[in-house]
């Protein structure tokens, strides 16, 4: 489970009550409560926000009309909830009907539209439906160039989002020119040293990484822990994600004790800003133990692997995508070290929760299977391996 970027909510929320309030209260109380699930947010606590965005989902409903423009922000706010939490089948309605509000309201070519495609289009990339996602992110880039200039940072964000996409995909060579332009146009816009431009040099960093292209990537992660160390100060999430990102790059090339020492002041910074118990943590735990599981010290990657473990189940729940993640790496430590029993139940609790959270066809469910397969294969159950990697196929066929 690596770390990224995170997205931020937009402004939010209302508990409905049981008395009627005056217009003027129920949206000074809607603003309270923005305030209260962004917090809850931050901290890694999405079912709790999403309770409360249920509640100004109603509020909104009830205050200003079923198709009013506040409305779509309450449906888009509780759709990024669920997608915090993977559950994609109950965000993408909420998407698009707020996308359907924005559409009626403020006309198709309106930069708040743009918004609503890219937030939809980002669930279809994360659910692996790519050929869906693109079209929606183009649409959103064609309409803020057009309502904004080909040189607006809102057009930067949308050439990122769709260089993501490809990259997403290994399209790398589509990727590079979007994820160059961004960068520029931020630049230009905001100054060489805007945190902006470090994590558009953080993303353009992690293409040159995943091609190949160390030096390059070294040189963009290292500047975008110095401008988000400067401006956001030393102990800002942002400049962990940094840290964790330059250990990865470090990781990949054996430097080792490099990587350990990066991902350690990322652990330090996430666990002093966002508390011992956020899923971030969690993340950060499991990329050090892969650093030391790498090295083959494998008490200290299973005791870490373990503490992530506790952390995801406290904070997200049992039943959460993550929980299968953690299961899976904690699963390869006892496979590296013959302790087959054990990996092969974890690997099977792993299975169960991908498939009841994200649907037995989903790009990650293969993923799993073909985890699985390479355990069999290493416990020298062919035919346990064989079947596995044939549901793998199978999924990997269907179109996404």
């Amino acid at each position: 489970m690596r770390i990224k970027t995170r997205t931020r909510l937009a402004v939010l929320m209302v508990l409905a009550v049981s008395i009627a309030l005056p217009a003027y209260a129920q949206e000074t109380l809607w603003n309270e409560l923005n305030e209260k699930v962004t917090a809850l947010y931050e901290q890694g606590r999405y079912a709790e926000a999403a309770t409360i965005a249920k509640e100004a989902l109603k509020v909104a409903e009830d205050t200003f009309g079923p198709d009013n423009p506040n409305v779509a922000t309450a449906l888009n706010n509780l759709a990024g909830l669920y997608q915090a939490q993977e559950r994609y089948a109950e965000a993408e309605p909420l998407y698009q009907r707020a996308l359907a509000i924005r559409e009626e309201a403020l006309g198709r070519e309106d930069p708040g539209v743009a918004t609503l495609l890219n937030n939809l289009a980002e669930l279809y990339r994360a659910e692996g439906r790519y050929a869906e996602a693109e079209p929606l992110y183009k649409r959103a880039l064609a309409i803020d160039e057009k309502a904004l200039g080909k040189d607006d940072p809102g057009v930067a964000t949308d050439l990122n989002n769709l260089a993501l996409l490809y990259y997403s995909q290994g399209k790398y060579a589509e990727a590079e020119p979007l994820y160059q332009r961004a960068l520029v146009i931020w630049e230009k816009a905001l100054g060489r040293n805007d945190p902006q431009v470090a994590t558009a040099s953080n993303h353009l960093a992690e293409l040159y990484r995943a091609q190949g292209k160390y030096v390059e990537a070294e040189l963009l992660y290292r500047r975008a822990v110095r401008i988000w160390e400067r401006t956001l100060g030393r102990n800002d999430p942002q400049v962990a994600i940094a840290y964790n990102n330059l250990a990865d790059l470090y990781r990949v090339q054996g430097k080792y004790a490099s990587a350990e020492t990066s991902y350690k002041s990322a652990l330090a910074i996430m666990e002093k800003t966002l508390g011992p118990d956020h899923p971030e943590v969690a993340a950060s735990l499991n990329n050090l133990a892969g650093v030391y599981q790498a090295q083959r010290k494998y008490a200290e990657a299973e005791s870490l692997y373990q503490q992530a473990l506790a952390i995801v189940k406290k904070t997200l729940g049992p039943d959460h995508p993550y929980m299968a993640a953690s299961l899976i790496n904690l699963a390869g430590v006892y496979q590296a070290q013959g302790k087959y029993a054990e990996a092969e139940s974890l690997y099977q609790q792993a299975l169960a929760i991908a498939k009841k959270t994200l649907g037995p066809d989903h790009p990650k469910v293969a993923t799993v299977l073909e985890k699985m397969a390479r355990f069999y294969k290493k416990a020298g159950k062919q035919e346990e391996a064989e079947k596995f990697e044939e549901q793998a196929k199978a999924i990997r066929s269907k179109p996404q």
